[in-house]
């Protein structure tokens, strides 16, 4: 592949460093996330999930045939929001991104991430075509939300106390 669809992890990483470094940072903070899925009757599934950044993409491991893979193969839509932590206060923020999951097959990339990843086997791995990354926290008093969509800039949104929304 010559270029970087601007949907990947790499394109968001390569645009928004920094923002790209504190989500990534964020999910690091716990091995376990939240993954929601699509049932076949489009109700929503959550589970547990673990993902991995490496190659330049968003990686979602599973054990092969699970319900979540299932859902994920008849609907690529998912939302993964990171594990927020053991209380109520937030303080390194709420990460929570959102696409669509393809599966990868390519036998050297699935050999490669199994060398350097040594996820428990067998697995199946998704890369995750980013719809939006989202941050929100806690600022004084005031939620900030910066919301990243491909091809757009980071938006920012602010909801003082009153509940009134402004961007800056």
């Amino acid at each position: 592949m010559t270029s970087t669809p601007r949907n990947s992890w790499a394109a968001f990483e390569a645009a928004h460093p920094a923002f790209a470094d504190t989500v990534r940072t964020r999910f690091g903070l716990y091995r376990h996330h939240v993954l929601a899925t699509l049932r076949k009757d489009g109700a929503p599934r959550v589970t547990g999930l673990e993902v991995d950044f490496r190659f330049g993409e968003l990686l979602l491991g599973m054990m092969p045939d699970s319900r979540k893979a299932l859902d994920l193969l008849r609907d690529p839509r998912f939302a993964v929001q990171a594990n927020p932590g053991p209380d109520a206060e937030l303080a390194d923020g709420d990460v929570r991104v959102s696409g669509r999951a393809v599966e990868v097959t390519d036998p050297a990339f699935l050999a490669r991430f199994a060398e350097e990843a040594k996820p428990p086997e067998p697995f199946q791995l998704f890369r995750a075509e980013l719809g939006e990354v989202v941050l929100t926290n806690l600022d004084s008093g005031e939620m900030v939300l910066r919301v990243w969509r491909p091809g757009a800039p980071v938006r920012t949104i602010h909801r003082p106390a009153d509940g009134t929304p402004y961007e800056t």
